[in-house]
């Protein structure tokens, strides 16, 4: 019987995971699989569709398929942790920088963008998050002054977070999340070292205090290859 296209994939895919076929390496040719499995290169063709699609593979035109590093992070989608916290969970040793940090009032193109209080002060910040000396995460916040009182620099490259909570002892709330894959602008593109990618996955969080009053919001632009997003559901 002859293997369909969600099998190869399926069979592709584990020996991925297995590490058999390993970060950088050339998989065999499409004619090669086609000999193993009996099948066409249509059926081949398409799921090593899949398998780019899911950032596992990616076809280089005239060279072949090779596999991508797949050492995922994971982001709970449900849960409100720091990026400090985050990286703990995944036992990864990121570098914080900060190239953006100052003062502005919400005006009506920012409060359009963030929700936040028309005529309010607020730190704007850029910060990037390199890992492995690549970097893989651009974050646009701002912060109510009134709120995250003190903010500095120095703080931003640490946890904005602990500095809210133990310093401050300010408790944070709840966010609002929404996801999106977007193509990714030149701000990104100086900011992140994209490889051949040209879209990121975007996280905004609209982040609230326990009375309800929203003082942050945080757009997280991540490199797509790395990261993973996670939630536990459950049926009512």
């Amino acid at each position: 019987m002859k293997k369909l296209y969600t099998d190869i994939y399926d069979n592709i895919k584990n020996d991925i995971v297995k590490g058999i076929y390993k970060s950088g390496e050339k998989l065999p040719s499409e004619n090669e699989f086609c000999k193993e499995y009996g099948v066409s290169r249509g059926t081949v063709r398409k799921a090593l569709e899949i398998l780019a699609e899911e950032g596992l593979v990616n076809s280089l035109h005239g060279k072949g398929v090779y596999v991508l590093e797949n050492n995922y992070i994971t982001f709970s989608v449900g849960g409100l942790v720091s990026f400090k916290e985050a990286s703990e969970i995944n036992k990864k040793g990121f570098i914080t920088f900060v190239p953006k940090f100052e003062e502005v009032i919400i005006d009506e193109v920012i409060n359009k963008k963030t929700n936040l209080a028309l005529g309010k002060e607020a730190y704007k910040l850029y910060r990037v998050r390199s890992l492995e000396n690549e970097r893989i995460i651009f974050d646009i916040n701002y912060f109510l002054k009134d709120t995250v009182k003190g903010l500095t620099r120095d703080i931003a490259e640490k946890s904005i977070y602990e500095y809210i909570e133990e310093t401050l002892n300010i408790k944070i709330g709840f966010a609002n999340k929404v996801i999106q894959v977007e193509t990714a602008t030149t701000r990104d593109k100086l900011n992140l070292d994209m490889k051949f990618y040209d879209f990121v996955v975007v996280v905004r969080n609209y982040v609230h205090l326990n009375d309800g009053t929203q003082f942050e919001y945080t757009e997280s632009r991540h490199r797509p290859d790395r990261f993973m997003f996670s939630d536990f559901a459950r049926r009512r």
